[in-house]
């Protein structure tokens, strides 16, 4: 489980983060207890909710898959999940991570 700090502006709504994920994924999204969670290519399942002001994510990652594409096209629209989600980029969310651990 990964949490990521939201930027200035981007609101802990779980109703704007179902419209991302449908939005980044184009899959059905479930939800159960306050946890959205959906599925999509080499990422058996997703599980997304908001605790204390952050984005949690929960991925589980289905090694059957082998096309090169899927796997490739799978982290992509994650990347840009977590981007359209926290509002940080992939490089600002290793820098705050590295900030969170006292690695800077």
């Amino acid at each position: 489980m990964q949490e990521y700090k939201l930027k200035r502006g981007f609101t802990p709504d779980i109703e704007r983060i179902r419209s991302l994920l449908k939005e980044c994924f184009g899959t059905e999204v479930k939800e159960k207890d306050g946890k959205l969670t959906t599925s999509y290519g080499a990422l058996k399942e997703i599980t997304v909710w908001i605790s204390q002001k952050q984005l949690c994510v929960d991925t589980v990652s289905d090694n059957s898959v082998k096309d090169d594409n899927i796997i490739l096209d799978s982290n992509k629209r994650f990347r840009t999940f977590l981007d359209k989600g926290t509002g940080y980029t992939s490089k600002d969310r290793v820098k705050n991570a590295k900030k969170e651990v006292g690695g800077e």
